[in-house]
């Protein structure tokens, strides 16, 4: 079964659909690893971890996402989904990004109705394109994906700037113009997300905000309450990147405590193991490829012998 076949069975099914976000090959491998069945990428994940910079400034292309995500798609053997912030231009643009995207390998994507440069949904300061522009834009991606199951997620930020009421609106136009998931963002309540659900007729996609806790948010909603109420997916975009930085300050912290007493200090409880890192990003697989296609005099010039891991 492909991965867009696998994707669209999973946001039809009952039960709903957690997305894990991720930003790098080890965040890509742990959501795999850790038996989840879908990964998706946020547009802030991927410049803040790559670039170090605001995702407000809009600096990161078209292509050089699509290039983030080809190279996460390739480790994954789950569907993965895109971000593609605003589709970066026009209706025509979108028409490109789409199939930009799905040559990726990814299963679906994110096109949002803010303008560009646009910002995190739990920001201040968002601006709107109108709904006829963002359904036209929508039309353009489903008209533009070769595969039929490739998933198109509309993403409208309308509730925190024209309301609950709009928002919904322009919900049911994104839905008409062929979206198959909607992505309402920074919604305030589970009574404006029953309205989605209820309402706009096709699977609801919503974002839980974890590590934004200084910003207006959708509340923390446990996910079985958000299942029971019909959302399709719960996509987590912050989260792996918010623990790792975390984890990093913490770690840094240790190395500076190790300059200044001059000891050093062993945290396994801090830090994985480096045959932990080998495990993951699959170095035994690596071994077996050499056992398979290297020559006995290569193994024992690099082993003395057939190697017994990498």
């Amino acid at each position: 079964m492909s991965r867009t076949r696998r994707l669209r069975e999973l946001i039809e099914a009952p039960a709903i659909l957690v997305s894990p976000g991720v930003y790098d090959g080890y965040s890509a491998r742990l959501v795999e690893a850790m038996g989840f069945s879908s990964a998706s990428t946020s547009g802030a994940g991927l410049v803040n971890a790559r670039l170090g910079v605001s995702e407000t400034l809009g600096v990161l292309s078209m292509l050089e996402n699509v290039d983030a995500c080809r190279q996460l798609a390739r480790v994954l053997s789950i569907p993965l989904m895109a971000d593609a912030d605003t589709g970066y231009g026009s209706a025509v643009t979108v028409f490109q990004t789409v199939q930009h995207f799905e040559e990726a390998g990814v299963s679906g994507i994110n096109i949002e109705d803010q303008t560009f440069p646009k910002r995190c949904g739990h920001y201040a300061g968002k601006a709107l394109v109108s709904p006829q522009e963002m359904a036209k834009k929508i039309e353009a991606a489903v008209a533009a994906r070769r595969d039929p199951d490739f998933i198109i997620n509309a993403r409208t930020d309308a509730v925190a700037v024209e309301g609950i009421d709009a928002a919904v609106a322009r919900a049911k136009l994104y839905a008409a113009a062929g979206a198959d998931m909607i992505f309402p963002d920074a919604v305030r309540d589970e009574d404006q997300i029953k309205r989605f659900v209820d309402e706009v007729g096709i699977p609801i996609s919503i974002n839980i905000g974890f590590a934004i806790r200084s910003r207006p948010t959708t509340p923390l909603i446990p996910i079985p309450r958000l299942q029971t109420m019909g959302v399709a997916r719960v996509s987590v975009p912050r989260m792996l990147p918010a623990a790792a930085i975390r984890a990093m300050r913490e770690s840094l912290a240790l190395l500076h405590q190790t300059m200044t007493t001059g000891e050093v200090v062993d945290r396994p409880d801090l830090l994985v193991g480096i045959d932990e890192i080998q495990a993951l990003v699959g170095d035994d697989a690596v071994a077996d490829l050499e056992r398979r296609f290297l020559t006995e005099g290569e193994l024992t010039t690099r082993y003395g012998g057939e190697p017994a891991g990498i």
